[in-house]
């Protein structure tokens, strides 16, 4: 599976997201009251050390370039993981990861907000939908703080994809996962001690088990989006909701109720249609190319 055609490719996203949900399995399985500040810090510490072998792929004469924007991405990311940590383990499996699908529709948002840019009908539909989907999935009556950590989740992943546009060209994805995890460190490890809970051995194979397995997410997206347009496939990440019901169904015996299935339909359905026209519309535009050579 190389990536190189776009079945493969959807194949890896496929696989990818699959992998992704299994660390948060590995996260939803943590007993309750375990030191959340110290998982983040060992995750945070065992990415690291799994990208040292990789060091070939970073640039080292430019590794420091576009250091404030790493900074407030790594910090952001910390409080995107910690959030992820709170709401796995209050909520459904599957909830928490519809909620986290709202973070396109936040991108498309911030993107108006920040960028300027401008969204034609199907985009406006697919933020109003959105934002109604995570009101059904949650139902006003049953918001609470951990819900809310799903949203920060969600709204910390589409700040780090807009962040991505700021960063220095040719990094690559290695190059900019390693200094988010040397950058947090030092954050994350003052959170551990300011949490001050005693070492718990557990915590290690925990972490140890989410971050070999979010590994394998990033390192399936990189081979996938690597030689083939991501409006081809990038419809292909939304089988992560798949995933997450039926994980939770078969680990936690979680049942969707209708709430759920209407709510994320809102979330995703729209989303997946716009991934759909931009993969006809690049496959006209190829076509096109084709024959006017």
């Amino acid at each position: 599976m190389s990536g190189r055609t776009v079945n493969s490719a959807i194949l890896l996203l496929v696989i990818g997201n699959a992998l992704a949900l299994i660390s948060d399995v590995f996260i939803k399985l943590l007993e309750p009251g375990s030191p959340v500040f110290q998982f983040v810090f060992l995750r945070c510490a065992l990415t690291l050390a799994l990208l040292v072998p990789f060091w070939r792929y970073i640039d080292t004469g430019r590794l420091f370039e576009g250091l404030g924007v790493h900074v407030l991405r790594a910090h952001v990311h910390l409080v995107g993981v910690v959030c992820m940590v709170l709401a796995l383990g209050a909520l459904p499996l599957a909830t928490a990861n519809a909620i986290f699908y709202a973070a396109p529709v936040i991108v498309m948002v911030l993107s108006v907000i920040l960028y300027g840019e401008k969204l034609d009908g199907r985009s406006v539909f697919a933020v109003i939908s959105g934002f109604l989907g995570i009101v059904v999935i949650l139902r006003p009556v049953e918001v609470n703080w951990m819900a809310l950590s799903a949203l920060v989740m969600a709204a910390t992943l589409a700040i780090n994809a807009l962040l991505v546009r700021k960063l220095p060209s040719g990094q690559s994805m290695v190059h900019k996962l390693f200094l988010t995890y040397l950058l947090v460190l030092p954050a994350s490890g003052a959170l551990m001690l300011w949490e001050g809970a005693e070492w718990d051995p557990s915590m290690l194979m925990s972490a140890a088990g989410s971050t070999v397995f979010i590994l394998g997410y990033n390192i399936t997206v990189l081979l996938a989006y690597r030689q083939v347009d991501a409006s081809q496939v990038t419809s292909a990440e939304y089988t992560g909701l798949i995933w997450a019901v039926a994980l939770g169904w078969l680990w936690f015996g979680e049942t969707p109720d209708i709430w759920f299935l209407l709510g994320s339909s809102m979330i995703v359905v729209p989303l997946a249609l716009i991934g759909l026209r931009q993969h006809k519309a690049s496959r006209k535009r190829a076509a096109l190319a084709g024959s006017n050579c």
